[in-house]
């Protein structure tokens, strides 16, 4: 018996040795040129160690759950469902809006498979720290460990709850985890993209890094573990004085909604024509589209769930019907994003290390729709079929690729 004992830890052993982890790590609104201030000695460790690119080009809308999902699902939005952070069905007029807790969870909004949802196909265990899209109320949906968002949650907690999932018994233990962290995105967007509070949190994410790190060598998995940064979308500088009124430019009556750098357009019935032909011709400071124009330069435009026009503001621009309330000032200004994806200021970071990585390994301009495959491919898993996103404009990356 004791033979037989000593041979099963052995093969056990051997095979936690070729074990491999993923965390995936989400900087909310962290631009690419962020790493270019001199305030992140931790990720530039990783850099020095792995893969990192120019910048890492999002999906449009630039917005936080449209990207966090497609992220995970290799899809663009229109395919995956959260087409913005607020949206309407305008069938039912239910509504689709990232700080009801209630919404958020609820399946119906969701399309696509998640890498969670497809790992847990596969039978490897995967777990969640807050990121969007996690908490769907459907068990088969979910990740096998997720907590429930809670903003004001410190992040020494956070990184205190994955390293306790990376302790759990070998059997039990996540092979992927997902973390979010919201600095650069809050301070972003309350002191703008050049701010010394943006600088702050911008160290605040890098020390996050450096616990991690630290972690992870302690438990004796930093050479198993592929960590990687990346982020949803990057900041812009806005001005109250770079206000679109829209109201103002159209006679016909409309019903529009959801002001910022995109615009929905509801005219009335019949009206479609004579409102477009109104907003095409007094364009300045933005751009008239019906849907089916957007799918081109967009990848966006085909979801039942848009209006027959849209309009998106140039950079730096915002769109409305109204002076902002100082709700608004204090959401979008004096820095925002959501504007076209091309946009370098959209564009945030990717930074990967790990032992599926090259080392000291600079690429330019990766995408956010990509990065799920890259996900499955370094997790050996089986990706999801009629996916968006492209392996091969990401695989060079990875050890043994040229």
């Amino acid at each position: 018996m004791r033979i037989i004992l000593s041979i099963l830890l052995f093969f056990q052993l051997s095979f936690s040795q070729t074990e491999q982890y993923t965390i995936l790590i989400s900087f909310d609104g962290f631009r690419w040129d962020y790493l270019n201030r001199g305030l992140t000695p931790n990720i530039d460790q990783l850099k020095s160690n792995g893969v990192y690119a120019e910048s890492l080009e999002p999906v449009f809308p630039t917005k936080t759950f449209p990207n966090h999902y497609s992220i995970v699902t290799g899809l663009y939005p229109d395919n995956h469902g959260i087409i913005l952070n607020e949206f309407r069905d305008p069938v039912t007029n239910a509504k689709y809006i990232i700080w009801d807790s209630s919404v958020v969870t609820n399946p119906k909004w969701y399309k696509g498979e998640s890498i969670w949802e497809n790992a847990k196909k596969q039978n490897v265990i995967t777990a969640s720290y807050f990121w969007p899209g996690s908490e769907i109320k459907d068990v088969k949906r979910q990740p096998n460990y997720f907590e429930k968002y809670n903003h004001n949650l410190p992040y020494d907690k956070r990184i205190e709850g994955v390293l306790n999932w990376l302790q759990l018994p070998f059997s039990e233990r996540p092979k992927i985890v997902a973390m979010y962290f919201d600095a650069t995105d809050s301070k972003g967007h309350r002191f703008g993209p050049n701010s010394k509070e943006l600088n702050s949190a911008i160290q605040q994410l890098d020390s996050v890094i450096g616990k991690i790190v630290s972690g992870l060598e302690k438990l004796n998995l930093l050479s198993k573990t592929n960590i990687i940064i990346t982020t949803d979308h990057g900041m812009t500088e806005l001005s109250i004085e770079r206000i679109v009124k829209i109201n103002e430019l159209v006679s016909a009556e409309t019903f529009i909604e959801w002001s910022e750098p995109i615009m929905f357009v509801w005219p009335l019935e019949g009206k479609i024509e004579e409102v477009y032909s109104q907003l095409k011709s007094k364009e300045s400071h933005f751009k008239t589209y019906k849907a089916n124009e957007m799918i081109s330069e967009f990848n966006f435009g085909k979801s039942n769930l848009l209006p027959p026009i849209m309009l998106v503001a140039d950079l730096g621009w915002m769109l409305s019907t109204h002076e902002p309330t100082e709700r608004e000032l204090q959401r979008f200004y004096p820095g925002n994003h959501g504007f076209k994806h091309t946009e370098k200021d959209m564009h945030g970071i990717f930074v990967a290390a790990g032992p599926s990585f090259k080392k000291n390994f600079k690429t330019k301009i990766l995408r956010t729709i990509d990065i799920y495959p890259l996900l499955c491919k370094i997790n050996n898993l089986i990706p999801s079929k009629n996916i968006d996103g492209d392996l091969s404009k990401i695989d060079f990356i990875t050890i043994g690729k040229k």
